[in-house]
């Protein structure tokens, strides 16, 4: 490709990271709502800076370089956007002092991308009984979509996790029809939303789930959930958990010679050091041919090396964010749900209030997200209001995730 027209695909796809630079600047004027003046707009959010789960930590981050750099070409509607990021630890006792310290006292606009699913579930009637927005949840259980009639204010991103469990049932179903399952799920409506969908796709198969072990993510380990999973003479293991206790149900089945067939979740198949670390101790066998589900772009993965959009996401952490391993897609997923945010935004007007912005997500539409997968779109519509539901399915082989197959779509239940 000549420079001429690198230039141009790179032109062209920051525009579109920008839902249009022109669209985008204006006369901002003034609005009676928290967080917002005549020039700023200030999002507030909790994620795991530190502590077990800080492997997550990028997703904060890359939201916050990709704020930055739209800042640097206007803003939104003639407002630049501040992003106060505060840590929790992964622990929900915590998310609620802290994003209540948001409200009350930083003032913030909505509380954007906080992360978890026990911390957000802690949060979600304090923020909409102050009728603040909950705005694109970093976690995928069904209840963001489920109840949003009881939660008006709260609104998930990703795809849900019954259904994405559903993806996992469906594939064993057609490719290993009398598959015998074991599943290690977190204790909470995070690994049991997977569990269930993962039942619900096996129904009217002769794949089933044999047994199923729970951890808390306070536990230090899981080795003793491994070794009951293995004794049950399953020839599947389901992963629902977080990167830690992932890599360590690899390594201890590796060590009782365990040798299943692999399913982990999305979650946690993002995290870029995951599967690297479980395939570290020799047991890169037993990481290959593990399935997973994608639907965003991974800077990884040969098929993305000279797509622009992943060309414009390296520059932008380079820019605003250069201590940031590139490779790590959780960045990534901060970039999505950072522009599919600024276009909520900007359709909600240069008037912006929490009203507008949440009539704006009642029926939502964004398409041409550079930074998903091509041909999925975020969409809200009455009562449906699972923004993503569409997924390809991965498999990880010699150090990459490789997709195959088309599009799987589903309707979240």
């Amino acid at each position: 490709m000549n420079r001429k027209l690198t230039s141009a695909c790179l032109a062209l796809v920051a525009s579109l990271a920008l839902g249009g630079t022109a669209a985008l600047a204006g006369t901002a004027r003034g609005t009676s709502d928290p967080g917002v003046t005549a020039s700023t707009i200030l999002l507030g959010g909790t994620a795991p800076l530190t502590g077990l789960a800080s492997s997550y930590a990028p997703v904060s981050r890359g939201a916050d370089a990709y704020f930055k750099y739209v800042n640097a070409r206007g803003g939104v509607n003639g407002r630049t956007i501040s992003y106060k990021v505060v840590d929790d630890g992964y622990n929900p006792a915590l998310s609620v002092p802290v994003t209540r310290q948001l409200v009350e006292q930083e003032k913030v606009f909505a509380v954007f991308n906080s992360l978890g699913t026990s911390q957000n579930l802690a949060v979600r009637p304090y923020l909409n009984s102050m009728k603040v927005p909950q705005l694109f949840v970093a976690s995928g259980a069904t209840t963001w979509g489920r109840d949003y009639a009881e939660f008006p204010y709260t609104t998930g991103f990703q795809p849900s996790y019954q259904a994405e469990g559903w993806v996992y049932g469906k594939y064993l179903a057609r490719t290993a029809p009398g598959a015998t399952i074991a599943v290690l799920f977190q204790n909470d409506d995070y690994g049991k939303d997977l569990l269930s969908g993962l039942k619900r796709g096996l129904q009217r198969s002769k794949a089933k789930v044999i047994a199923a072990q729970p951890y808390d993510p306070s536990s230090p380990e899981v080795s003793s959930q491994i070794a009951r999973l293995k004794s049950s003479g399953a020839d599947t293991l389901a992963i629902f958990a977080t990167p830690t206790f992932a890599v360590q149900a690899y390594t201890f089945a590796h060590k009782l010679g365990w040798k299943p067939r692999r399913v982990i979740n999305n979650a946690v198949a993002s995290a870029s050091t995951t599967m690297a670390r479980a395939a570290a101790d020799g047991q890169n066998m037993l990481v290959n041919n593990t399935i997973s589900i994608a639907y965003l772009k991974d800077p990884t993965v040969a098929e993305w090396q000279s797509d622009p959009a992943m060309k414009l996401y390296r520059t932008i952490l380079a820019r605003y964010a250069p201590d940031a391993n590139a490779d790590d897609p959780l960045h990534v997923y901060g970039m999505a749900v950072a522009w599919t945010a600024v276009d909520a935004l900007r359709k909600a007007g240069r008037e912006l209030t929490r009203a507008a912005l949440l009539k704006v997500l009642d029926r939502f539409t964004a398409v041409g997200n550079p930074f998903m997968l091509p041909g999925i779109v975020v969409k809200t519509a009455g009562k449906d209001h699972f923004p993503v539901e569409q997924v390809l399915l991965q498999r990880w082989q010699n150090g990459a995730w490789k997709s195959f197959g088309g599009l799987w779509g589903y309707r979240a239940s």
